[in-house]
C-alpha cells in the first residue's frame, strides 16, 4: 500500500465488516493507531498498527446529557450572536471534564456534537447549564419551562423596602412582568447581601426587576439547580455527565 487511506476503510477490510460498523468502532473510542484512540473515521493511515479493543460494542452510542458550571461572562442564550450558547459550548472538552464526575462514561469527541442548550442563562451570571443529546430531555426542560423550579442564589447591594421581603415572596401582591403575572417565588436571606431565590418558569430579567422593585440591585447571580437536578460541587467552567438516577 503505497496511498494514504480512511480508517475506517481500513478497519472495515481488517475486520471483513461493513463500512458504517468500523465508523461505529471507531466513534465509539474503540480503535488505536499505534497505540493512540483515534476517533475520526476519516483518519489517514498508511503503515501504522492498529488495534481493536477486545470489549468493544456495535452498540449505538447513547445520547448524553452534560452539566456545565457556566462562568459568568460566557453566552448561553439562545440569541447568542456566535450562534446558541457558543461561549458556554467551549468549554465542553475533555480538558474540562470534573475529575469527581461518578459517572461510569468514557468521555468522547462524539458527546460534544449535536448537543442542544435546554436551560439559557444570562451572561452575566453563572451556574448550572444543560446540554443534551436526548431528545426526550430536550423536550421535557422545554415543555415543563414554565413549572419547573430553578433555584439562583444572588448577591444584592441596598436597602431592602419595608415588607420587601413579604413582597418578593408575594404574600400581600405579586409581580407583573412584561405584562405577565409571575408565578410566587420562594425568597430568602442566605446571610446580610445574599438571597436564595427559588421560582418556577424564570424568565430573563426577572429577578432583576423583583430585586429592584424592592431597593435591591443585584450584583451577581448563579443558578444552582434546575428541578432536581443540582450543580453541588461542580467547578466553575468543569462539566459533567448527567447520572442515569438524576431527574430533572
Amino acid at each position: 500500500m503505497t496511498e494514504p487511506v480512511r480508517l475506517a476503510k481500513r478497519l472495515a477490510e481488517m475486520l471483513a465488516c461493513s463500512r458504517r460498523e468500523a465508523e461505529q468502532y471507531i466513534e465509539g473510542g474503540w480503535v488505536r493507531v499505534d497505540g493512540v484512540v483515534v476517533e475520526e473515521p476519516q483518519f489517514r493511515v498508511l503503515a501504522q498498527t492498529i488495534e481493536v479493543d477486545a470489549n468493544a460494542s456495535l452498540l449505538a452510542l447513547a445520547p448524553v446529557t452534560l452539566l456545565l458550571h457556566k462562568p459568568a461572562g460566557y453566552e448561553a442564550g439562545l440569541d447568542a450572536p456566535h450562534g446558541p450558547a457558543a461561549a458556554a459550548a467551549s468549554l465542553l472538552a475533555v480538558g474540562n471534564h470534573a475529575e469527581e464526575d461518578s459517572a461510569d462514561i468514557r468521555p468522547l469527541k462524539k458527546h460534544f456534537t449535536m448537543q442542544t442548550l435546554a436551560t439559557p442563562l444570562a451572561t452575566p451570571a453563572s451556574g448550572l447549564v444543560v446540554f443534551t443529546q436526548d431528545w426526550r430531555i430536550a423536550r421535557k426542560l422545554s415543555e415543563d419551562a414554565s413549572v419547573m423550579e430553578h433555584e439562583v442564589i444572588v448577591e444584592v447591594t441596598g436597602a431592602l423596602s419595608p415588607g420587601g421581603l413579604a413582597r418578593l415572596n408575594r404574600i400581600d401582591h405579586g409581580f407583573t412582568f412584561n405584562g405577565v403575572l409571575l408565578p410566587a417565588a420562594k425568597v430568602s436571606w442566605q446571610n446580610e447581601t445574599r438571597l436564595r431565590f427559588a421560582l418556577k418558569g424564570e424568565r430573563p430579567g426577572q429577578i432583576a426587576y423583583m430585586c429592584e422593585s424592592v431597593g435591591l440591585a443585584v450584583q451577581a447571580m448563579k443558578r444552582i439547580r434546575v428541578g432536581r437536578v443540582p450543580m453541588s460541587s461542580l467547578p466553575a467552567g468543569q462539566w459533567r455527565y448527567l447520572l442515569p438516577h438524576e431527574r430533572f
